[in-house]
């Protein structure tokens, strides 16, 4: 028995993988080190003997729609949740890009939005931002001249860190509206930062801003994610999501978290205090860091600590210590990344890192 070829296109392609190593310390995937507040679980253990299961969930989770709008002060009508970003990006690739369209993107950046743009079939523009990870006036206009549909922005990027300004997207606004290209902001990370791109949407720009629980909502496990944009964005992609997409369980997650606001925001200013201190120490050692509106920092050792970047990575791999290995991504040769976790998380890295280098 036979099978149909694979697309010519997917052939080639690896799928999208980070190492998931047994290790006593896990500083690799940007998860939140902290758990969701201990009431969260207890009104959500309470809510699932209220759940008909035997029942399809609601297809349009209104009441989720209607607290995430609440929480961003939009209308219902501008936000649409998802199995995690990841479907809210591929969804938005499968509305305005597709075959015979293209997205841009600026390296080194987020690496699913390449690899969702080649499972769509949408043909990718690459953008080199400059040696400082900054993307340039004249970077932008190269790409604007080959005519994308979509193009991505990621602030905080990952896996530099690097914010963006809102002066800088409201000057991509313009271009992009004047050219009739989708600007998608990437802000996974955008509690960590000062700004976040939704303000633009409240004042009627027609972008799509993407946002996720799995980091400053401590639910990474959960799998939900959404996306605040123009009206007209989100009814053009309800086309293309599947009925029943998002699990009555997700729905009630979302909604339940978000009576928690107060305690996200603990966990966010304690993971920008580390993140600052975790900085300051690295600063002491034989290491070239890039100041980071995430929670992780992205940083190698120089060449006076004598050992490469996975070098390092193993070092501290065989310390029972996992740290992102971003080497083989474009343009970060010997760099790695460290998500920010508890204090003694930190401690425990910044103190076995001293003691490699040394």
């Amino acid at each position: 028995m036979q099978l149909p070829k694979i697309r010519d296109d997917l052939s080639m392609l690896d799928g999208y993988h980070s190492p998931q190593v047994d290790v006593k310390i896990r500083l690799n995937t940007n998860e939140s080190p902290i758990a969701p507040p201990d009431r969260w679980v207890e009104d959500l253990s309470a809510e699932l003997k209220n759940i008909s299961w035997n029942r399809y969930p609601d297809r349009e989770a209104n009441q989720l729609h209607t607290d995430i709008a609440e929480f961003h002060n939009v209308g219902p009508d501008m936000v649409l949740a998802a199995n995690g970003s990841n479907e809210v990006l591929q969804s938005l690739l499968l509305t305005y890009g597709g075959f015979g369209r293209k997205a841009a993107v600026f390296e080194p950046t987020y690496a699913l939005h390449s690899h969702i743009s080649a499972l769509t079939g949408t043909e990718l523009i690459v953008g080199e931002c400059n040696e400082n990870f900054a993307i340039e006036n004249e970077t932008i206009e190269g790409v604007l001249e080959q005519q994308p549909s979509v193009l991505f922005l990621c602030s905080p990027n990952n896996p530099t860190g690097i914010t963006v300004t809102r002066d800088f997207i409201e000057s991509i606004v313009e271009r992009c509206a004047e050219i009739g290209i989708l600007l998608i902001v990437d802000e996974a990370y955008g509690e960590f930062s000062d700004w976040s791109a939704i303000d633009l949407v409240r004042e009627g720009y027609k972008i799509a801003v993407t946002k996720t629980f799995s980091k400053t909502w401590s639910m990474a496990g959960i799998r939900l994610g959404y996306m605040v944009a123009a009206q007209e964005i989100i009814e053009s992609v309800r086309t293309v999501i599947l009925p029943y997409h998002l699990d009555a369980l997700k729905q009630v997650a979302g909604s339940y978290a978000l009576r928690h606001i107060s305690d996200m925001n603990s966990r966010v200013e304690l993971l920008v205090q580390e993140r600052e201190r975790v900085s300051r120490k690295l600063l002491e050692l034989p290491i070239q860091q890039w100041p980071s509106g995430a929670n992780f920092i992205l940083f190698r050792p120089t060449n006076s600590a004598k050992i490469t970047g996975s070098e390092l990575w193993e070092a501290l791999l065989e310390r029972s210590i996992l740290v992102r290995n971003c080497s083989s991504w474009p343009r970060l040769e010997g760099c790695l990344r460290v998500t920010i976790g508890t204090p003694e998380e930190n401690d425990s890295f910044l103190e076995h890192l001293e003691v490699i280098l040394e």
